[in-house]
């Protein structure tokens, strides 16, 4: 996955062994095929925008960092928060 590129939920998720919502809105996913940690921030029901890739032995200090800037990523991209939804 590269970082900073928006991709369909299906395509964050497909190579994954492991998935998981942190905080709403953060996905992160195991990708086997690197060894890495891919971490998304959800911006619409089918849309992730990559925002990292890491390590297993640093994806807790890494979804720590991420987790305050969730709000602000997803209105930058129009993600309604007031909602409490995505919309498309």
């Amino acid at each position: 996955m590269i970082k900073g590129k928006v991709v369909s939920k299906t395509e964050f998720l497909r190579d994954g062994l492991w998935s998981k919502e942190q905080y709403e809105g953060l996905l992160v996913s195991a990708d086997q095929s690197t060894g890495l940690y891919n971490i998304g921030v959800q911006l619409s029901e089918n849309q992730v925008l990559v925002v990292d890739q890491t390590k297993a032995d640093s994806i807790r200090e890494r979804i720590q960092g991420w987790a305050p800037q969730i709000s602000d990523i997803q209105r930058k991209h129009g993600v309604d928060i007031d909602q409490g939804n995505y919309t498309d």
